[in-house]
């Protein structure tokens, strides 16, 4: 099953069947919105506002735990993650997507896994996405002719503020591509949670290194956003239309295979209740 997070202009698409609306209840507490749930050429898809809808929630006060708990309790196998970034390199011009492969985790202010006193589990985050569904997404939009590049370092910092020039210098110092707010810990929690796990980053400014540009405003962002939201409910589309039969021996579906240090005898009871969804296959089996 596909899940995508994302602004509400992603979840607006054409062919939806059966579109509704569910409140999930997760043991981590209140998901960012309700998940609109419908079904395109024959797939179930979920969609979750990532700042609720009207964007009430700012990417630190973001419950990601419980976004992603609630998508896993529905079933979710697969997230595609639909944000906003700035460019850090001149050949990415606003509106391009970039298909990011690799993060540098800024932030500081958020709950980072779902594991913790009374159950420690320690994953692997080499590879932060999933080869397959990324290559599926970059396919797609090769497909649709969307200006995507394959491969990229999305440097997450914490906000709300936009960078200062001495930071936006430093993080390009560093080799990173885009810079953004709210990938992580999102792809930390999709892997504990044995989810594939893939980001679309669509770029919609410069930051404010770039010397031939004005500095990055709300104004500009969200202007070239509503130019970007057509082509990333094609994107959406183009995705949920071509499955890979091969997704269900992806390694991302058994990250915690080995990951749990806690000897079952020392294990919380209360954890194990919390991660029932998260890490049933694991504690459960």
């Amino acid at each position: 099953m596909l899940g995508v997070i994302g602004g509400s202009g992603v979840y607006h698409i054409e062919g939806l069947e059966n579109p509704r609306w569910v409140k999930v209840d997760s043991t981590f507490g209140e998901p960012s919105d309700e998940v609109l749930l419908a079904e395109f050429a024959g797939q179930a898809i979920a969609f979750l506002p990532r700042h609720g809808r009207g964007h009430r929630i700012s990417p630190t006060d973001i419950n990601y735990r419980a976004n992603i708990d609630a998508l896993k309790r529905l079933g979710v196998t697969d997230i595609v993650s639909v944000s906003a970034v700035g460019s850090l390199r001149e050949d990415l011009p606003p509106g391009t997507f970039v298909i990011v492969d690799q993060f540098i985790d800024r932030t500081f202010a958020r709950e980072k896994s779902f594991f913790g006193t009374g159950l420690v589990a320690h994953v692997s985050m080499a590879h932060p996405v999933c080869y397959r569904l990324g290559e599926h997404l970059y396919a797609a939009a090769v497909r649709i002719g969307i200006p995507a590049v394959k491969g990229g370092t999305y440097l997450v910092m914490e906000g709300m503020q936009f960078s200062t020039l001495a930071e936006s210098e430093l993080y390009r110092s560093w080799r990173c591509d885009v810079i953004g707010m709210t990938n992580m810990p999102e792809a930390k929690l999709a892997r504990e949670a044995e989810m594939c796990y893939a980001s679309v980053a669509m770029v919609t400014d410069y930051d404010c290194w770039h010397p031939d540009h004005d500095n990055v405003t709300v104004d500009a962002i969200v202007k070239v956003l509503l130019a970007n939201a057509d082509r990333a409910r094609a994107l959406v589309k183009g995705v949920a239309a071509h499955r890979d039969a091969n997704a269900f021996a992806c390694s991302c579906r058994s990250a915690l295979q080995h990951a749990i240090l806690t000897a079952p005898e020392a294990r919380d009871p209360a954890m194990i209740k919390k991660l029932s969804a998260v890490a049933g296959r694991v504690l459960n089996g």
